[in-house]
């Protein structure tokens, strides 16, 4: 036996000796006489027995009566406050905590939803409530307080003063216990607004400047939160009299939360003050307060922290250069707080916890007013004034101060318009940041800030925008990957469904070569369902904005090949979901030719749930066939119905299909005429939009090549003038110091520039037969420098720029992107014979070009380009 061997059979040793006392066990949870108690006789209505139980029931009777008091004013007014409000004043004089907060919310229901007339029982109904504000319990005291607070917006003026006003003097005296001194300061707030402003300055100000003087701290610093109200409800007139030099005597009380209290009003109240008075009043004060809490009061530099933008901002006006300087210096050292030796202390000192946790809260509220300080210091003197101060923050030790500057980095971006290339180097930091939190804040708003910070990057040059993307291509990959292998799937969801504006970010080919096949990892591998779906999302995104027939063209096989032809069922019901998506974002057209076909050879499949899906998407995938033009996959679709009404043994897949027949059958019918007519004209949209994209794809490419003949041609020739001048150069000294006569020295020259003359006028291409069609290709404007370019040398970036204007309305946040809004790239109906006979694609379009000569090509991109024009004017006023 073993040591734990033997000590377990201790332990059990040991709890065998213990003697276990039987206790007998209750049958019923009441006992006879407990229910005798409370069996109430059957014959009373609704307010006797509310009599009957306020008076002699038990607590949770009584309890249960108060709670339907407003349901007995609804059925019998007149007799409720007659008999049975009279006994709910009675019992609450004795009544605990709970039936207390009970009777708060059910007198608040009372005077708040119109229940009774104001004028017959709101004396009874507040009485009760002012006699509860006294309780010895802060919390049922409060209760009652909110629930005075509350009625006091819905009852009138008269009212007010008769009932509230009269006993107010009273609870507002030294005299008075310090809760009841607190309740007057509130409904002094509260009640200011109510009345004009004579009738404030003359009833109400005495009293307020009685409490601002109280001798206890807590009454002071309440009544000081309760003067903006104060200061509103006499209006601008007496607010610098009257309100202003209790403000300054409060700011300079000994008590910090007095002092607190007195720095948020001022803030509040900045506007209701003249030029003159924050000049001379406002700013000495401040600035006293901040110097004063930054050396000795940690405790309120968290809130002074957190005002601190709007702070500046209300002052901003009434600045001079020095003041100006002296709060951006004061903000920048907030900023570092705990980080250095700031507030006397040295760098290598610990912190003990409670105060590193404060400046880490002031550093976090830095870095929550930093727009704000941005727009304060001005966003053109950003690098100078604030860059060192936003790099701090963004890679600061704490992880809520990193996120709360990922959830304004967006803001930030506007604000700097074409210098937001000063903080690409941030975006990229917090991309790559440890925490996931921090991730998930930037993702909030991603997209807009990926599309400024891209679109507006290029600062003095244009090289700005391409030294952000080998950075930041990486950063968002391994965000991503971050993202995958954390728990937090829906983190990596809202990702996903962010990267789909990546085209617009960065360019095709990246797209293809670094996100896209980890899309098809994620769809194909990943084990949560949203997430696979919304990486279908994104891939469909991907394939809509590639520019490269090759590249759609392996797309769209890969899609067929690993999902719709896939092993695992998983993965052919992933190929619907791609089918749905599909249907969203392309023309019917284009989905039929890519799509459709694949999706109903699933009605073979050996899996039911495959099957099961794809009776569900009938439907739809009928409203996607046109006719007559798709009478063909009409057929097909009917012949996959007639299959698995014939051929069908599950079910579950059997009810499905007949449940899709009946709807098969009524689409034509029941559908609206507008309802198809809208749906018809968005799919012409999209039709014409893939169409378009796909002449310029086009023209695109035959300006490529062209470009490339001309290059080839011209250091073609440059190559061979070299020849001839080093010939040249060689019979010359070869002439000059031989034997040969002269006249045969001439005739070899002249031979020899007679042959390079005819090498430079070749072709660049050894298999065109034309010479002449080469120059006239080059002189028709694709070579740079001999003619006018239709679009720019940059044509990739200008077109996916004008592409993705005409989506800038849609409102890609969404989980579901509008599919009208967006072009779509579809592939040419010729044959793909780029990529097998690249030799003859190019001499057929050189042929052709040649033909039809240098008017015919500019005419063409002339057209071309003004239906490109003409589509981004209509998707703008769409």
């Amino acid at each position: 036996m073993t040591l734990n061997q033997s000590s377990l059979f201790g332990q059990v040793d040991d709890l065998q000796d213990l003697t276990f006392i039987e206790r007998p066990i209750r049958r019923s949870l009441k006992t006879a006489e407990e229910i005798e108690k409370l069996t109430v006789d059957e014959d009373l209505n609704d307010i006797e027995r509310a009599v009957y139980l306020l008076s002699s029931g038990q607590d949770v009777q009584r309890a249960s009566v108060i709670i339907n008091l407003p349901n007995l004013v609804r059925q019998n007014p007149a007799e409720t406050f007659r008999r049975v409000v009279p006994k709910v004043r009675e019992v609450l004089h004795v009544a605990g905590a709970d039936m207390q907060l009970a009777a708060a919310g059910s007198f608040l229901t009372l005077l708040q939803d119109d229940i009774v007339l104001i004028q017959t029982h709101t004396h009874s109904i507040l009485q009760i409530v002012l006699l509860n504000l006294d309780h010895r319990d802060t919390v049922v005291s409060n209760a009652w307080l909110e629930t005075l607070l509350s009625a006091i917006d819905a009852l009138p003026k008269e009212t007010i003063r008769q009932e509230i006003l009269s006993p107010l003097v009273s609870k507002a005296q030294l005299s008075q216990s310090l809760q009841a001194r607190l309740a007057s300061c509130r409904i002094l707030g509260k009640v200011a607004c109510k009345f004009e402003s004579p009738i404030v300055k003359k009833d109400l100000l005495p009293l307020v400047r009685s409490l601002c003087q109280d001798v206890e701290y807590e009454v002071r610093s309440c009544m000081c939160r309760q003067l903006e109200n104060i200061a509103r409800g006499i209006g601008l007139d007496h607010t610098k009299a009257a309100v202003l030099p209790e403000l300054v005597e409060l700011a300079r009380d000994e008590g910090s939360t007095v002092r607190l209290a007195a720095f948020d009003t001022i803030i509040n109240l900045l506007e209701m003050f003249d030029s003159d008075d924050r000049t001379r009043v406002i700013f000495p004060l401040v600035k006293t307060f901040c110097e004063k809490c930054f050396k000795a009061d940690e405790a309120v530099l968290a809130s002074l922290s957190f005002q601190y933008g709007k702070l500046c901002h209300g002052l901003s006006a009434s600045f001079t250069e020095e003041q100006h300087l002296w709060f951006l210096e004061f903000y920048k050292k907030l900023c570092v707080l705990g980080l250095q030796h700031e507030n006397g202390h040295s760098d290598n000192q610990v912190y003990p916890l409670e105060l590193e946790s404060k400046y880490a809260l002031v550093r976090r509220n830095c870095a929550y007013n930093f727009p704000a300080m941005v727009l304060f210091a001005d966003p053109n003197h950003f690098l100078t004034e604030l860059y060192p101060t936003f790099s701090s923050l963004c890679h600061d030790p704490e992880i809520t101060v990193r996120r709360t500057m990922a959830e304004g980095f967006h803001e930030i971006v506007k604000l700097l318009g074409p210098n937001v290339h000063f903080i690409h180097k941030e975006l990229v930091v917090l991309l790559q940041d440890d925490s996931l939190e921090v991730l998930d804040a930037l993702l909030s708003h991603l997209q807009e800030t990926l599309e400024l910070a891209t679109s507006r990057g290029e600062g003095p040059g244009p090289e700005s925008k391409q030294l952000i993307v080998p950075e930041l291509v990486p950063a968002l990959a391994a965000a991503e990957q971050k993202a995958a292998l954390s728990l937090r799937w829906r983190v990596h969801e809202r990702l996903l469904q962010r990267y789909a504006c990546l085209p617009r970010v960065v360019s095709a080919d990246q797209i293809y070569f670094r996100f896209l096949q980890r899309m098809f990892a994620i769809v194909t591998t990943n084990n949560v369902l949203p997430v696979q779906r919304e990486a279908a999302r994104t891939l469909c995104m991907f394939l809509r904005y590639n520019r490269k027939q090759e590249q759609r063209q392996e797309i769209i096989g890969k899609v067929l090949q690993e999902l719709a032809q896939g092993r695992s069922y998983w993965n052919r019901l992933r190929y619907l979901d791609l089918c749905e998506i599909a249907m969203e974002l392309f023309s019917k057209a284009y989905f039929c030719k890519y799509f459709l076909i694949q999706a109903l050879e699933l009605v073979n499949d050996p899996v039911a749930n495959v099957r099961y899906k794809l009776c569900h998407m009938l439907p739809r995938l009928r409203s996607t066939i046109r006719l007559p033009a798709d009478k063909h996959l009409l057929q097909q679709l009917e012949f996959c119905v007639r299959k698995l009404l014939c051929r069908e043994k599950d079910k579950d897949v059997v009810a499905t299909v007949r449940k899709t027949v009946l709807e098969l059958d009524k689409m034509d019918i029941t559908e609206p005429y507008h309802k198809r007519h809208e749906r018809d004209l968005l799919d012409q949209k999209k039709e014409k939009e893939e169409t378009l994209l796909l002449e310029m794809e086009q023209l695109e490419r035959q300006q490529s090549e062209a470009k490339l003949t001309s290059e080839k041609h011209t250091e073609k020739k440059r190559r061979d003038s070299k020849t001839g001048l080093s010939g040249t150069k060689g019979l010359s000294g070869s002439t000059s110091g031989a034997t040969l006569s002269t006249s045969s020295g001439k005739e070899l020259r002249k031979a020899k520039l007679a042959r390079s003359r005819s090498l430079s006028s070749h072709p660049t291409t050894p298999k065109m037969a034309n010479p002449d069609k080469t120059l006239k290709v080059k002189d028709s404007g694709s070579c740079p420098g001999k003619g006018k370019n239709l679009l720019p040398m940059n044509a990739d970036e200008a077109l996916r720029s004008h592409h993705f204007s005409v989506a800038a309305a849609s409102s890609v946040l969404s989980p579901t992107p509008s599919a009208s809004s967006m072009p779509v790239l579809i592939r040419s109906n010729t044959p793909n014979t780029l990529v097998d006979h690249p030799h003859q694609h190019r001499s057929s379009t050189l042929d052709h070009r040649t033909t039809n000569g240098s008017k015919d090509t500019q005419s063409r991109k002339l057209s071309i380009q003004r239906k490109s024009n003409s589509f981004g004017m209509q998707s703008g006023r769409e």
